[in-house]
């Protein structure tokens, strides 16, 4: 159930694109902001309580939605499967970013290249040349493909029916929502992220490196991953980085002056040719995962 159900969410997102606003999300992330209205007193305590308050809830009401439906019928339970991961995975995001800065750098329009990359991901990209937007592109588009892709594929096969991609993506959410704070109201949002990632960040770069030149990406994720402000990306991108042999990191300028940041990677400076080789590796990953699963699903029903 669980490979057909990954397939059957990854062709209804492919045939109808999701979104970070579609209502579900957007319900959630108003109640998340009542949450903070209510608990936020500047203290980590109540962070706590406002983070449990946002996920438990949810948490338990999918799994008993997932459990009522699979006691009618396991074709009722697969359909909410399909639904759960539809809302909460994202490949076309990634794939579509992708295309439309890649088609702007070809043609030669940096100011479309830069707006592309602002609108998309936030980027302040005024400053920014060719090699400097790709290798954002490149780097958001790891990250982007392991946070609505890979994350999700293997939250749901860690844990039962649809909580994985559910409990993956609230707490995605929170960390994007909460962090920043001056106060240490979301630091503990931050620090849940952090924990429930760690498994398939790790997972995540293996495959890349398993799918890209292994022995680069293991070298880069071991010498230079810790250099990194967020150990979990760092992870992602050194072993993305060795596994294209591309540089990522390194700094950028912005209006302000130059942004420091630790270089990753080895091999040659990123350009747009860089970027068709990245989609190239987020979709032999994804083969990866999907055959993996197969075969697990397999070794199951002959067991």
């Amino acid at each position: 159930m669980t490979f057909f159900s990954l397939i059957s969410a990854l062709l209804l997102e492919r045939w109808h694109p999701s979104s970070d606003r579609n209502p579900v999300i957007m319900l959630f992330l108003s109640y998340a902001d009542s949450l903070e209205r209510y608990f936020n007193t500047g203290e980590r305590r109540h962070g706590i309580a406002a983070w449990i308050a946002a996920v438990v809830p949810v948490l338990i009401v999918t799994g008993w939605v997932y459990y009522l439906l699979y006691s009618l019928s396991p074709l009722l339970a697969w359909v909410w499967n399909v639904i759960i991961l539809y809302l909460t995975m994202g490949f076309r995001q990634f794939s579509h970013s992708f295309t439309e800065i890649g088609e702007a750098l070809k043609n030669g329009d940096l100011p479309l290249a830069r707006k592309r990359l602002r609108a998309l991901h936030g980027v302040q990209a005024d400053e920014l040349g060719s090699q400097e937007i790709a290798r954002i592109a490149i780097e958001m588009g790891l990250i982007h493909s392991h946070r609505y892709v890979f994350g999700i594929i293997i939250s749901f096969a860690l844990l039962p029916g649809s909580l994985g991609p559910v409990l993956y993506r609230l707490a995605e959410l929170l960390n994007e929502r909460w962090r920043g704070r001056p106060d240490a109201f979301g630091d503990f949002a931050v620090k849940a992220f952090d924990i429930i990632d760690w498994l398939p960040a790790r997972m995540t770069a293996m495959s890349f490196a398993i799918t890209g030149n292994f022995e680069d990406a293991v070298y880069c994720w071991r010498a230079q991953a810790a250099s990194w402000m967020n150990h979990n990306q760092g992870i992602i991108l050194a072993s993305g980085a060795g596994a294209l042999g591309v540089c990522l990191g390194d700094s950028l300028r912005e209006p302000g002056g130059e942004y420091y940041r630790p270089e990753l990677g080895v091999g040659e400076q990123a350009d747009m040719d860089f970027l068709q080789s990245a989609v190239g590796l987020v979709w032999r990953t994804l083969v990866l995962w999907l055959m993996l699963i197969l075969l697990l699903e397999i070794a199951s029903w002959t067991g």
